[in-house]
């Protein structure tokens, strides 16, 4: 369990050994890298026996709610379309995306260290397909406001928003699993009041009950 810890410490860049007395060990959130997962090939005997397309089929059974996930850029703001997100923890306020290892998206993210998750309403399945797409300028024509903590993109008329900064980053496959603290998140009730963009084998939906 120590040498676990030690290595997490290392890959954060955190010290592993005590300070000297009165040096000021106060982290420069601007200085720090983000955790970086090791990553590896999938062996043979690591892969299932199963039919990429009927496991996209049968998973596809599963409906979720979609997010766009923006972090700020140098070059620009950044962000891509997010089925797989979710809550993590309460104590400490913790959510989770996954992302794949494959996406030209997520150096940027990685890099800014911080994000922001915009939860779509049903009204918005065009504003995902334009983020959907890889390349090109995704935020041309989409009015955003900077999120509160870490300036990340906050994108008009959203149901909800949570402000995040990167805490955590592990291999998952061919994908990322990475999990965010939450600086700052609200809801805004006129936009809800269409429901929330659904995806379900394939294609978008709507909440009725």
């Amino acid at each position: 369990m120590a040498a676990t810890a030690v290595r997490y410490l290392r890959s954060v860049g955190a010290p592993t050994t005590a300070s000297p007395p009165g040096t000021d060990t106060t982290p420069d959130p601007a200085a720090a890298p983000h955790p970086r997962p090791a990553l590896r090939a999938v062996r043979e005997d690591e892969r299932a026996p199963l039919d990429p397309a009927e496991f996209r089929s049968v998973l596809g059974h599963f409906a979720s709610g979609i997010t766009v996930i923006t972090a700020p850029g140098e070059a620009g703001p950044a962000g891509f379309a997010c089925q797989s997100f979710a809550s993590l923890s309460l104590d400490p306020p913790l959510v989770t995306f996954m992302v794949a290892r494959t996406s030209t998206t997520w150096p940027v993210i990685a890099r800014a260290g911080v994000f922001c998750v915009n939860i779509l309403g049903a009204e918005q399945g065009e504003l995902c397909r334009g983020f959907a797409v890889s390349g090109g300028d995704k935020f041309a024509g989409v009015p955003y406001t900077a999120a509160p903590a870490t300036g990340s993109p906050r994108l008009a008329d959203v149901p909800a928003w949570i402000d995040c900064t990167i805490q955590a980053v592990h291999t998952g496959g061919d994908h990322l699993i990475v999990v965010g603290r939450v600086d700052a998140l609200a809801a805004d009730p006129a936009a809800a009041e269409a429901g929330p963009l659904l995806f379900h084998r394939g294609a978008f939906g709507r909440f009725s009950g």
